[in-house]
C-alpha cells in the first residue's frame, strides 16, 4: 500500500545524504557510502616529491688516491675532470677520510662515526667487538636511503665494499647489499678489488658474467656506461625528478690495470726516482697554495729505500709500476669524466652538486718494498722474489697480472704528509685531496677552503644541500645520532672556522686524535706490508707501549715537526681525550684483527660436506666450502661418451684458486697458489665410455694454512695419479670469485682450459665435497 508519508521521508533523508556529502567534504571528512555519488571525491596517496628546485647529488669516490697525486693537489698525474672541477668548485685542503676502505665508505655514505656503524675495519676482517663486526646497523640509515625517502631517484656505481662476507652469498640477507642500502639500482662489485679485465660484477643483486675475448673491454669504462645509460633512462622517464648518483671506482686500488696506450702517455715520466717526484710536487703544492709557503716537507722514513741506492734493474722496474698506477688513475678520471660530460650535456650541471673525492684514504704501502706482481702474494702469505716481479714487466697493467707498486712511490703520492693508507694516526693516511662544485650556489670557484673535515661530513652536506631533514625514524627504526658536521657553511664562508673541532681516528691499531688545530697519534707498530698473511702481529705490543707523535697543524700543515717530546703535557691532555673518545664512539678495545674471531657468523664454516646436483656459478667463499688449512675430497658422479672434457668444480680463478676437470679425457686436478706456484696432477690415460665416480683427495701435510700435502685423483676407486702440491693458500681463496660446478667463470684457475669453453660436455649428475 503507497504511504506518502514515507515516500516523503526517504526522500528527505536522501536530499540529506546527497547535503551532507559536499558539507563533508567541505569540512575534511572522507565519506563514503553505497555508491560513487554518496562517496569523497577521488583520492590517491601522494607522490613523494623531493623539495622545490633541490639539486642533483653525485659524489664521487674514487680508491687509494693519496692527497698528492692529481695535479689540482699539486701532484704529477693529469686529472683533467677533477681538475676541471677544482676550477669551478672548491679545493679542500684539510678533508680527512679514515685511512681505510670500507671505513671511509660507511662513514660517507651514513654520516655517523665509522665504528659507530660497526665499522671498524674493512668487511674482509671483522672482529664480534661493538663497533668492528662490519654490520652497518639499520639504526643508521644511509643518504642514499634518505634521498630515496625524500623524492630522489638513487643508484651506485663501482666498488661497495660495505656487505658482511657471511652475507655476500645468494642466500643474503641483502639488507647491506647496496640495493638494501637505499640504491634502486646497483652495478659493481661487492669486495675490496677486482680484475678490471675481468671482474666479478654484481647488477642490484645478480651475479653478472663479464664479456669475453674482447680486448678492449674495461670494467671502468663499462662503469661509465652503466652509469651514462642510467642517467638517460631517468632524466628521459623523470626530468624533473633529482638523482643520486654514488659512482666509486675501483681504481687506483691494486690492481692497477690500464689498457697499454694510456701507460704510453707517462712513460719516463717517473724515471727521476720517488725522492724526486716528491719534492717537486711540494714545491707545486706551495705554489697553489695547497699548502703555506713556509711548510718543510719530512724526510723519507727509515723503512723506505732512497732511490739513488737502487740498482738499474730496480730503477726500471719500479719506474715502469708508478708509470701504470698514474696511468690508472687518468684512465679511471677520463670515465669519470665522460659521466660529468653527460651532466653537463643535459643540462642539469649547474644545479647539480658534485663531491669528488680522491681517495678513501692515503695511497697504499701494501706493495711492500718491492711492489707487487701479484696482490694475492700478500694476501695468501706467499712471498714474491724481485726477479718474479721483473719478468712480468712487460705484463704489468695487463690481465694476467694483479700488479701493485711499491711502498715509497706510496710515501711519494701522499706528499707533503709522511706515512700512508692503513695509518689512520698521521695525515698521510687520512689527508685526501676533495673538489666540491654547484655552479648555481658555489660562487668562488677555483678557491681553497682550509675548515678542517671528515669523511662523515658529506652526508650531512648533502642534507642540507638538498633540504631534507634527516627523521628521527626510518623504515620504523629509531635513528641514531649523525655524527657529521654540515660543510656546507664553507660554501660562501671562506675564512669561517673551522666547525669540525675535534676527531677521532683509528684503524689497524693505528689511532689518534685532533682538537682545536693539533693532532696526536700512535706510530705504526707494523709497516703497511706486514699485515697480510703469515706475519708477526706484534700481539704483545699493549696500546699504553706505543710512541705517539704531535703536532700543531696550524704551525705545521705537513706534520714535519713533532713535537711529543717538547711539549709532553700537550701530549698527555690529547691522550686522555683520545681514551675518552675512543670509549664513547665503540673503539675498544684496541685490538688485532686476528683477535676476537671465534664464534664468527658463517654460512658454511660449520658444514663438512656439500652436495651439487646441479651445474652453478658464482657460490660466494663463505658459501663454499672452506678448504683452507684442511684435508678434503673432491667425488663426481658422471658420464662420458668419448673425450668429453670441461670444468666439475672449481673455486677461485687466475688469481688463486683450485679446479677439478676433465681434458683430452683425462681427470686432472690443478691447485693455483698464486704467481709461479702452480701444481697439477695428471691421469695418464682417457677416462673409457660410460658412468664413472671419480675422486681428487687433497691430504694436508700439517693442518694449517698454507700447508702442502699430497694429491690423489682416482677413477671408480683406482689410482690413477698422484702428486705433491707444494704449497696451498692462506687468508682467502679468493676474495674476488666463487666456486663454480660444472663450469668456470670469470677467469680460469688454470691455463689448461678457457673459461669460455670450460663447461662440462658429459653428464655431470652430482659432486660431493667433503672436508676431514
Amino acid at each position: 500500500m503507497f504511504k506518502p508519508r514515507a515516500l516523503l521521508g526517504a526522500l528527505l533523508t536522501t536530499a540529506l545524504i546527497a547535503a551532507a556529502v559536499p558539507v563533508a567534504a567541505e569540512q575534511g571528512v572522507r565519506v563514503i557510502g553505497k555508491t560513487v555519488e554518496t562517496t569523497h571525491a577521488p583520492e590517491w596517496p601522494a607522490p613523494v616529491k623531493a623539495p622545490d628546485k633541490a639539486p642533483n647529488v653525485l659524489v664521487i669516490l674514487t680508491d687509494d688516491i693519496g692527497f698528492g697525486v692529481t695535479q689540482a693537489f699539486g701532484g704529477p698525474v693529469p686529472t683533467p675532470a677533477f681538475d676541471g672541477l677544482a676550477k669551478q668548485g672548491l679545493r679542500y685542503n684539510r678533508f680527512n677520510t679514515t685511512a681505510l676502505c670500507s671505513p671511509t665508505r660507511a662513514s660517507l655514505l651514513t654520516g655517523r662515526e665509522p665504528h659507530n656503524v660497526n665499522m671498524g675495519n674493512v668487511t674482509n676482517l671483522p672482529t664480534g667487538y661493538d663497533g668492528y663486526t662490519t654490520v652497518i646497523p639499520k639504526s643508521a640509515a644511509t643518504i642514499a636511503k634518505l634521498l630515496k625517502h625524500g623524492g630522489y631517484n638513487t643508484a651506485m656505481f663501482g666498488k661497495s665494499h660495505l656487505t658482511p662476507d657471511w652475507e655476500m652469498s645468494a642466500a643474503g640477507p641483502h639488507d647491506r647489499w647496496p640495493t638494501g642500502l637505499g640504491f634502486e639500482y646497483f652495478y659493481g662489485f661487492l669486495s675490496a678489488d677486482t680484475s678490471m679485465w675481468a671482474p666479478s660484477i654484481v647488477e642490484n643483486t645478480l651475479p653478472v658474467e663479464p664479456p669475453h675475448g674482447d680486448p678492449s673491454y674495461h670494467f671502468e669504462k663499462d662503469m661509465a656506461d652503466h652509469a651514462i645509460s642510467w642517467l638517460r633512462t631517468q632524466r628521459a622517464s623523470a626530468p624533473d625528478k633529482p638523482f643520486f648518483i654514488y659512482y666509486a671506482p675501483g681504481l687506483a686500488h691494486t690492481p692497477h690495470h690500464v689498457p697499454k696506450d694510456w701507460i704510453a702517455r707517462f712513460k719516463g715520466q717517473f724515471d727521476a726516482g720517488w725522492d724526486a717526484v716528491r719534492e717537486q710536487s711540494f714545491e707545486r703544492q706551495k705554489k697553489l697554495g695547497i699548502i703555506p709557503k713556509d711548510a718543510r716537507l719530512s724526510p723519507r722514513p727509515d723503512s723506505l729505500p732512497a732511490w739513488s741506492s737502487l740498482s738499474a734493474d730496480q730503477k726500471r722496474v719500479y719506474a715502469r709500476l708508478m708509470e701504470v698506477f698514474a696511468a690508472s688513475v687518468a684512465f679511471s678520471d677520463h670515465q669519470t669524466g665522460r659521466l660529468i660530460e653527460e651532466i653537463r650535456r643535459n643540462g642539469d650541471f649547474d644545479n647539480t652538486m658534485i663531491v669528488y673525492i680522491q681517495g678513501d684514504n692515503g695511497s697504499s704501502a701494501e706493495g711492500g718494498l718491492n711492489g707487487l706482481a701479484f696482490e694475492q702474494s700478500s694476501i695468501t702469505g706467499r712471498k714474491e722474489s724481485f726477479e718474479e716481479l721483473k719478468s712480468h714487466f712487460d705484463d704489468f697493467g695487463g690481465p694476467k697480472v694483479y700488479n701493485h707498486f711499491p711502498a715509497a712511490w706510496a710515501w711519494a703520492m701522499n706528499s707533503p704528509f709522511p706515512w700512508w693508507k692503513q695509518i689512520a694516526s698521521q695525515a698521510g693516511g687520512t689527508r685526501n685531496g676533495m673538489v666540491i662544485s654547484w655552479p648555481r650556489r658555489i660562487r668562488d670557484g677555483g678557491a681553497i677552503r682550509n675548515q678542517f673535515a671528515y669523511v662523515s661530513d658529506i652526508a650531512p652536506t648533502i642534507l642540507e644541500a638538498t633540504g631534507i631533514r634527516a627523521p628521527a625514524t626510518v623504515d620504523g627504526v629509531t635513528q641514531q645520532p649523525i655524527d657529521g658536521i654540515s660543510l656546507a657553511y664553507s660554501f660562501e664562508a671562506p675564512t669561517a672556522p673551522s666547525r669540525r673541532t675535534i676527531q677521532v681516528f683509528e684503524m689497524m691499531e693505528n689511532f689518534g686524535i685532533y682538537h682545536d688545530g693539533w693532532l696526536a697519534g700512535t706510530l705504526p707498530k707494523r709497516l703497511a706490508w706486514e699485515v697480510g698473511a703469515g706475519v708477526d702481529r706484534k700481539l704483545d705490543l699493549e696500546p699504553d707501549e706505543r710512541r705517539w707523535t704531535l703536532f700543531d697543524l696550524d704551525k705545521d700543515f705537513t706534520t714535519a715537526n713533532d713535537l711529543a717530546a717538547r711539549n709532553p703535557a700537550k701530549l698527555k691532555e690529547m691522550q686522555a681525550l683520545f681514551w675518552k673518545e675512543a670509549a664513547r664512539n665503540h673503539i675498544l678495545p684496541i685490538h688485532d684483527y686476528s683477535q676476537g674471531t671465534a664464534g664468527r657468523p658463517s654460512v658454511a664454516a660449520d658444514r663438512r660436506e656439500f652436495l651439487y646436483t646441479a651445474p652453478v656459478s658464482r657460490i660466494a667463499e663463505d658459501a663454499a666450502p672452506h678448504t683452507i688449512g684442511k684435508s678434503f675430497s673432491i667425488e663426481a658422479d658422471v658420464a662420458v661418451a668419448g673425450k668429453d672434457q670441461g670444468v666439475l668444480l672449481t673455486q677461485g680463478g687466475r688469481f688463486g684458486g683450485y679446479a677439478f676437470y676433465i681434458k683430452d679425457g683425462r681427470p686432472v686436478f690443478h691447485y693455483n697458489a698464486v704467481g709461479a706456484d702452480q701444481f697439477t696432477v695428471r691421469a695418464d690415460a682417457p677416462l673409457e665410455p660410460g658412468a664413472h665416480k671419480l675422486a681428487a683427495r687433497f691430504v694436508i701435510d700439517e693442518a694449517k694454512p698454507g700447508s702442502g700435502g699430497m694429491l690423489t685423483i682416482t677413477v671408480d676407486g683406482r689410482e690413477v695419479a698422484s702428486g705433491r702440491i707444494g704449497r696451498t693458500v692462506q687468508g682467502w681463496m679468493s676474495h674476488t670469485e666463487g666456486l663454480d660446478v660444472g663450469q668456470d667463470s670469470i677467469s680460469s684457475v688454470s691455463e689448461d682450459y678457457d673459461v669460455t669453453q670450460s663447461r662440462f660436455s658429459g653428464t655431470l649428475r652430482s659432486i660431493r665435497v667433503t672436508l676431514f
